[in-house]
């Protein structure tokens, strides 16, 4: 079953529209903000899709923004009327952090999705049993564990449930693919995963391979995802998780020029799935 709309697209659509529409009457966030008597902070939130907007605030800020035509008006009205309630992964907040929780929402709005990942499979594409492999040497107590893994499998469903909403590329280095994570049985388990996603029309798993040798991003995995309405935003992942756009530029810049070079090291998609299955036929599983 393909899963409803989250409410999350609906403050994204307003938080673009709303910042596009600021920009164009030459107000500043401050300025905004004081014209219809809020914290600075709260415009903040609204443009950054982190909180819904009433209707009664919407339209106190289409009136300083001079947005009058009706048809726009009323879409804006009913996307602030669908931007209540919670995201899909508010009930997994017990495991998530903030930044990782705006990330999903910024992951759930996006159409084109580019990573790299040098040590394991990444949280997109990995099965239960990888998943709580990966997770048992951090201490963590088991309930903690089924939901972090809980959140992993629920983020994948809607994330591949619908083929063709999100073109996704991922370069996993060699090292991830051969990493025996669980034992082999459970590393068989997910490269025949990967050669499962692999074959989707919207999903791209390519290998770098050891051979590639050194190259900007050695040292951690990131994400680039790209929007029809909005600027491509970078994710690095690391513990607390760090995102950037159009407010560190150079930073964003340097990532997609790292990720082609990336993709001009790594084998080609077909040498990519034939690597991943003989690594599986080597681990003499089944």
């Amino acid at each position: 079953m393909t899963p409803s709309v989250d409410p999350s697209l609906s403050r994204r659509k307003l938080r673009i529209a709303l910042r596009e529409a600021r920009e164009a009457v030459g107000l500043t966030q401050r300025e905004a903000a004081e014209r219809v008597e809020w914290s600075q902070s709260k415009l903040i939130r609204v443009e950054t899709g982190a909180v819904s907007v009433s209707v009664s605030d919407l339209r106190a800020l289409m009136e300083v923004y001079r947005i009058t035509d009706r048809a726009v008006t009323a879409e804006l009205e009913e996307a602030a009327r669908r931007s209540k309630g919670p995201s899909w992964w508010s009930t997994f907040h017990d495991v998530l952090n903030p930044q990782f929780a705006q990330y999903l929402g910024y992951e759930t709005a996006a159409v084109r999705l580019h990573t790299y990942h040098p040590i394991v499979v990444p949280g997109h594409l990995q099965t239960r049993r990888y998943a709580e492999a990966l997770l048992a040497p951090r201490g963590l107590d088991a309930d903690r564990v089924s939901r972090v893994v809980q959140l992993r499998m629920e983020r994948q469903t809607r994330m591949f449930g619908a083929a063709g909403r999100l073109s996704s590329v991922f370069v996993l280095d060699e090292a991830a693919v051969r990493r025996e994570i669980g034992g082999k049985e459970v590393l068989a388990e997910q490269l025949q995963q990967l050669l499962d996603f692999g074959a989707r029309s919207d999903v791209t798993i390519r290998v770098l391979p050891f051979a590639a040798g050194a190259h900007y991003s050695t040292l951690g995995s990131f994400v680039l995802l790209g929007f029809t309405d909005d600027k491509d935003l970078l994710y690095l992942e690391h513990a607390a998780g760090s995102m950037t756009g159009g407010e560190d530029v150079e930073l964003l810049k340097r990532y997609q020029k790292c990720y082609q070079d990336i993709g001009e090291l790594a084998l080609g998609e077909s040498e990519s799935l034939s690597l991943i299955d003989r690594v599986k036929q080597d681990l003499g599983v089944g």
